[in-house]
């Protein structure tokens, strides 16, 4: 099995983005406003990072807009390689978005709840370039899309990859004493990571390099 790709979330500045390249990051995600959770930049700031982040570096916007209209305008403020989409939107919606955004890939999130899940999934696989696996819960009062510091139940995460053929990125409560397992169990795509490397809400060299050195022996 290939090493998972690693998107390093949460990313608060260039210094953050250059160290998390350092460490082997191959993807880095930006965080856009959001009902709760961590790692909220402004849009001048995550702009700023993205012109920093040299190829070929992917960036991820993190997006709750669920409008074609609101994403585009999010993203002229960030344009990034790559659209995160953290709450579910209505499948006319990826048309107009690929219309306006040919050469950027959109990576869809579910959240894993229940087996509920797995159709959620297989739905927008017909129309996103990959799925991202999450422990959120958007049926909360105040939605939670994102940087619970959570894992979710790993089984379902297989059964989804499974129905589908897209790529898939496992996000999570994922750290370093359990990316081992979580590559072993799910073999995803890709990993993805926030508060796991992180000390006080700041990106940690000590845990960022204890992640990769586990990884490496995943």
């Amino acid at each position: 099995m290939k090493t998972p790709r690693v998107k390093i979330c949460c990313i608060g500045s260039v210094a953050e983005a250059q160290l998390a390249i350092k460490y082997g990051a191959s993807a880095l995600g930006l965080v856009g406003p959001m009902p709760s959770g961590p790692g909220v930049i402004a849009s001048s700031l995550a702009h700023e990072i993205v012109r920093a982040v040299p190829p070929p570096i992917s960036t991820f916007l993190l997006t709750s807009e669920t409008t074609a209209s609101r994403i585009l305008a999010h993203h002229q403020k960030v344009p990034t390689s790559t659209i995160q989409l953290v709450d579910e939107i209505a499948t006319k919606e990826y048309a107009v978005l690929r219309s306006g955004l040919p050469g950027v890939k959109l990576v869809q999130v579910i959240h894993v709840l229940n087996e509920g899940s797995i159709a959620q999934a297989q739905k927008a696989a017909e129309f996103a370039d990959a799925i991202l696996l999450d422990s959120g819960n958007p049926g909360l009062p105040v939605k939670s899309l994102g940087g619970t510091g959570n894992t979710h139940d790993w089984q379902l995460s297989v059964a989804i990859k499974k129905a589908i053929d897209i790529p898939i990125f496992l996000a999570g409560g994922i750290k370093p004493d359990n990316v081992r397992d979580a590559v072993q169990t799910v073999k995803p795509h890709g990993i993805d990571l926030c508060s796991g490397v992180r000390t006080n809400g700041k990106l940690n060299e000590n845990k960022l390099r204890a992640f990769f050195e586990e990884l490496k022996k995943a």
